[in-house]
């Protein structure tokens, strides 16, 4: 099996930020692996330093084997990063690698992705996800506005936690203006992104109260285990965290502490491991949340029976949308799972994708 990286950095539409971040641009990087003439794909987004860490570090370690022997393959790459680290961009690196490695699988045998995995559903809910602290009152609205009345997408989320938690009343102007272009049916989710205090997040999650607020998303940093289950056990709403996951005992370690686990198959060491820490969360009683890249995650979320739902992560769904054929819409609230195709059902178009490429 021969294993190849690139990576393509795409300028987002308008600046855009959260609670301790901001950014203009977004990287892809895309992996594929290749046998017999068939080639599967996968991709991450970070840095262009995952290409050499696939190329130079596993790619030697996955020549010989049996494009079929999937977990082979997911543990000689797991076992080369020993020394690399695999948190970070190693674990982006092992996460694309190991979906590339599905997808070929599938596509040899000339079977959807969601059916060589086996499904639990058809069709997988979806939230919209943006609202970015960097947007003034009329973008967040057009953004909120389109997802809820034009697409029928019942949950939506914004970024709140601005300036690491220095703006709390600006934060609670936008979760009040969210509610009021979404209406009271539709269900209102903010992310925080680590950027409060343990109390402070408390006492905004009180301050908004009469929003209604169904989803708190990592009101403190992900690394307070003991924070997120203060606020969790204090505040209405259900409180998330789980997308920094690079490694099964991460997600151990978190779920005593959260309502519902977040996992990322372009982090977590890709579908070899998402399906695992969805085992561990299921233990634990708990269901998961796919976090963003979401045609990445459809497959994998249909092969999931605790799942909650997927993240429609703006950036995301517009750079895919923008880099692959095949891409699904998701009116309603929910995207059909490709079941009529061989593999994951995208098509990677390298002619739209040139213009983009550093690496």
């Amino acid at each position: 099996m021969r294993v190849s990286a690139e990576a393509y950095r795409v300028p987002t539409d308008a600046p855009e930020g959260d609670g301790t971040l901001t950014w203009s641009g977004t990287t892809l990087v895309l992996v594929r692996a290749e046998a017999d003439g068939v080639t599967g794909i996968g991709w991450t987004y970070g840095p262009a330093a995952v290409v050499p860490v696939v190329t130079d570090l596993l790619a030697p370690v996955v020549a010989d084997l049996d494009p079929d022997d999937v977990p082979a393959i997911w543990e000689a790459m797991r076992r080369r990063l020993r020394n690399a680290g695999r948190p970070g961009v190693a674990g982006l690196a092992l996460s694309a690698a190991d979906c590339a490695a599905w997808d070929l699988k599938a596509r040899r045998h000339d079977v959807p992705l969601a059916r060589l995995l086996g499904t639990a559903r058809h069709r997988v809910p979806v939230y919209g996800s943006g609202g970015f602290t960097t947007y003034d009152a009329e973008r967040q609205h057009r953004q909120l506005a389109g997802w809820v009345h034009e697409q029928g997408i019942p949950r939506v989320k914004i970024k709140i936690g601005e300036s690491s938690g220095a703006e709390v009343a600006r934060d609670l102007d936008r979760m009040s203006a969210a509610r009021r272009t979404i209406g009271g049916d539709a269900e209102l989710y903010v992310d925080a992104n680590g950027g409060y205090q343990r109390k402070q997040a408390v006492r905004v999650a009180h301050a908004a109260a009469d929003l209604d607020v169904r989803w708190y998303e990592e009101p403190v940093s992900s690394d307070d285990l003991v924070g997120l289950g203060l606020v969790r056990d204090h505040v209405r709403p259900d409180v998330a965290a789980g997308e920094y996951g690079f490694d099964l005992v991460y997600f151990h370690r978190m779920a005593p502490y959260v309502d519902c686990l977040q996992i990322d198959v372009t982090r977590c060491g890709g579908i070899s491991e998402f399906l695992r820490a969805a085992a561990v969360a299921a233990a634990a009683g708990l269901e998961v949340s796919a976090h963003c890249a979401p045609h990445q995650h459809l497959a994998v979320a249909a092969a999931t029976p605790n799942l909650r739902h997927v993240e429609w992560f703006h950036d995301h769904v517009r750079i895919e949308s923008m880099l692959f054929d095949g891409t699904a819409p998701a009116t309603g609230g929910a995207v059909q799972v490709p079941l009529d195709a061989p593999g994951n059902g995208v098509t990677f178009r390298p002619d739209r994708a040139a213009e983009y490429r550093v690496a």
